[in-house]
């Protein structure tokens, strides 16, 4: 766990707002050097405070975009190599660890239907997956 102060959070609200703000403008915004925000900065991507940058898509039409969530059953004591071959996937977008009949319910966002089924068989060759059940989700509501 990362102990963040208040400058680090200051930084990640601003980071929040605009991702692609400069090390900089972030600077100036902050009132501290560069190389302050510049180290602050590498040390939550490398420590993993900041997991990654993205996109969060307005009014943009996303019709072809494929949208599903992925419940996957571990054989064994497999689940730390299957996590970590999942966090590699950039068609991952959220995994979280549960219990019951599914060890791992995953959210996947792809481009289309052809590359939504590529990464379906991809996860289900992984070495200990031994089960899955995949939902694609139709259209959002709220």
């Amino acid at each position: 766990m990362v102990e963040l102060d208040e400058i680090d959070r200051k930084m990640i609200a601003r980071l929040q707002i605009d991702g692609r703000i400069s090390v900089t403008t972030l600077a100036n915004v902050l009132g501290v050097a560069r190389g302050t925000v510049k180290t602050r900065l590498e040390r939550l991507i490398e420590t993993k405070a900041i997991k990654r940058f993205t996109i969060d898509l307005g009014d943009v039409e996303t019709q072809e975009m494929v949208h599903a969530v992925m419940m996957i059953e571990i054989r064994g004591n497999a689940a730390g190599s299957v996590q970590k071959a999942l966090m590699r996937m950039p068609e991952v977008t959220n995994l979280h660890r549960t219990c019951g009949v599914w060890d791992l319910v995953i959210q996947l966002e792809t481009t289309s239907l052809a590359n939504f089924d590529y990464v379906l068989n991809r996860i289900r060759e992984l070495p200990g997956v031994s089960g899955s059940e995949t939902c694609p989700l139709l259209r959002k509501v709220i």
